[in-house]
């Protein structure tokens, strides 16, 4: 039998987080083909259910960098905490729904992240009903079948797909990363988004990005370009 699972809380190193995104990204994807094989299979319910798992793990690359630039071990448990919580790692799953409405600029995107959102936890709930069998309300059944349908299933598979359109990270970056963001108050976007440019800059000065226009410098400035389409 297997010793108790202890959960780390503690800091880590920008190679530690680096081969923390890398597992959670290569785990994203499995999880995101595994659940285009049950769609293909026609199990709507547990497509939708293993896509969210997806959608979580990918979640999960987004929110580890944040311990690198943590300032405090209040600001470390915080993103350990958002680290182990659905409804935080899932933010991101409007992200395509948004770009089809028109959301091009950083700004359009602001309901990611906003706090009286409930985006979040109806993909938990989804998740749940695509999972398991439930008593509710006037002791109503509920069933996966009858909950979660093909075109559910469907649009949840292809968000996965979509939020895995990054790659694998090195350490170098993320040191980078820490060189620049580390100390900008948090609070202040215009400082905050030039702490990105310069990253960007910094790593197309060590070849870790291609070199010509710096795209975070356009990206806040215009947004994405028309030509730009989700997979």
């Amino acid at each position: 039998m297997h010793k108790t699972i202890r959960k780390y809380e503690g800091k880590l190193s920008p190679s530690q987080v680096a081969e923390g995104m890398n597992c959670a990204y290569r785990n994203a994807k499995r999880l995101a083909t595994d659940a285009n094989l049950l769609l293909k299979a026609g199990s709507y319910p547990t497509a939708a259910s293993i896509a969210i798992l997806s959608i979580e793990e990918s979640g999960k690359v987004v929110i580890l960098p944040k311990l690198l630039i943590a300032n405090s071990e209040e600001e470390v448990g915080k993103c350990w905490k958002e680290y182990r919580t659905h409804a935080k790692k899932n933010l991101n799953w409007i992200l395509p729904d948004l770009f089809d409405k028109g959301a091009r600029k950083i700004e359009e995107f602001h309901l990611i992240v906003d706090k009286n959102s409930k985006h979040p936890f109806y993909l938990n709930v989804v998740k749940q009903l695509g999972f398991y069998t439930d008593c509710v309300d006037n002791a109503d059944w509920l069933i996966p079948e009858q909950n979660v349908d093909e075109e559910l299933a469907k649009r949840l598979v292809c968000v996965a797909h979509t939020l895995l359109q990054g790659r694998e990270v090195s350490s170098k970056e993320l040191e980078l990363h820490v060189k620049h963001m580390k100390f900008v108050p948090k609070d202040n976007d215009e400082l905050v988004k030039q702490a990105y440019i310069n990253w960007y800059k910094d790593m197309q000065d060590h070849g870790l990005m291609p070199p010509g226009e710096n795209k975070m410098a356009v990206f806040f400035r215009n947004g994405l370009g028309k030509d730009v389409k989700l997979p």
